[in-house]
């Protein structure tokens, strides 16, 4: 007798814990005698490929593997069923649906339903698969945490950690060389991980893509904390942009890939200050290091409860739900709740109020004398009479 069988796809950006939901998922099933579990390789690009990469994740395959960052089954962000890439002769690409042959391939396999594992977009593609017909199960991942209808999502806190630990050693370094650091973290459009890491790196200023930012309040900051100790340590994130600005972004140039790309703001910043301060400044770009390696106690934990619930929900036939953490519980929310409303960084949430309270410059708010500054001479003459 043929077992039953569930496709596991991991999409997006990769991010500490996903191996840790895989093994989740496959020792759930293992418990289940008529059930086994297959993943496509790339998200759901392995299954539309010819031939299909479709492998047997086991218990064999999947041991050991929660202590790993990545994805054992790969991932990607280009492609999927409904913006199949093609090249036309002349080099060009364009792009096809192709749910009707993902639909067949499903049942050719046997495969009863689908567990995706990932962000927003992936969220969005498995609730649109879900309105053609496929029973879809989703799994919450993003180091950004920008996902509604979840507390939190796994991998933001072993980035959270990474970022925090680049804090903790830019001090050193800028506190030995009377110097402006600036350091960068990931956040397109939500600040979560620049706000959390400079709370608990206790630096002087972040700057967030939900708060656009004041030049002089910033400058202002930096030179009295300047006066005061010495150094001063900026957390700011890729998606910041100062008021009337705009982030600093590009358009992909791979064939076959619309995405933007963010990074550089950082040095951005500095050039801006550079007029308006009195210290020489430095800028650390922390990028793919917040997404690769080991995932923290935390995350693993976290991504074998979402691993088990996402199982469970399959099981149940309860399809076209989300694994979420909420109240401190593991529950499940339907895909178009996670979907329908981005988890910006609101003005009245706790970590801005925390950021605010212990005297964090989020680059919105005066903390100085309303003076317009031209030269870092006249600045560093205001801050010392303030």
């Amino acid at each position: 007798m043929s077992k039953r069988r569930v496709l596991v796809t991991t999409g997006g950006g990769d991010c500490p814990g996903l191996n840790a939901v895989i093994r989740a998922v496959v020792k759930r099933f293992s418990l289940e005698p008529d059930w086994e579990v297959l993943g496509s390789m790339e998200a759901f690009n392995g299954l539309l490929r010819d031939p299909m990469e479709v492998v047997t994740l086991d218990e064999a395959a999947v041991s050991g593997i929660h202590t790993r960052g990545g994805t054992i089954i790969k991932t990607t962000n280009k492609g999927g069923p409904f913006a199949w890439p093609v090249r036309n002769p002349d080099g060009t690409w364009y792009t096809v649906d192709r749910v009707e042959d993902f639909k067949q391939r499903l049942e050719q396999l046997g495969v009863e339903a689908i567990i995706s594992i990932g962000g927003e977009g992936s969220m969005d593609i498995a609730h649109q698969l879900g309105k053609r017909g496929v029973n879809v199960v989703g799994v919450p991942k993003t180091i950004d945490n920008d996902l509604s209808a979840t507390d939190v999502t796994f991998g933001f806190q072993t980035a959270v950690e990474i970022a925090t630990e680049a804090v903790d050693r830019l001090v050193t370094t800028a506190s030995s060389h009377s110097r402006l650091m600036i350091l960068e973290v990931m956040g397109r459009h939500a600040g979560w991980i620049a706000l959390h890491s400079a709370i608990a790196g206790g630096a002087d200023v972040c700057l967030i893509p939900e708060i656009p930012y004041d030049l002089e309040q910033v400058a202002y900051k930096i030179n009295r904390q300047m006066k005061t100790e010495g150094f001063a340590i900026v957390v700011i994130a890729e998606g910041a942009k100062a008021k009337d600005g705009h982030s600093v972004s590009k358009k992909s140039d791979e064939v076959g890939y619309a995405n933007v790309l963010y990074g550089g703001v950082g040095h951005q910043l500095a050039q801006e200050l550079k007029p308006h301060v009195t210290m020489d400044s430095r800028v650390m770009i922390l990028g793919h290091l917040q997404r690769g390696g080991t995932p923290a106690a935390y995350d693993r934990v976290l991504s074998t409860e979402f691993g088990v619930k996402a199982a469970e929900l399959v099981l149940e036939g309860q399809f076209g739900m989300m694994a979420s953490f909420q109240n401190n519980e593991i529950t499940a929310v339907p895909i178009e709740e996670a979907i329908s409303e981005y988890n910006f960084v609101k003005e009245d949430t706790q970590q801005v109020r925390t950021a605010r309270g212990v005297g964090i410059c989020l680059g919105d708010r005066n903390f100085g004398p309303q003076v317009k500054w031209d030269t870092a001479e006249k600045m560093a003459n205001a801050t010392a009479k303030g």
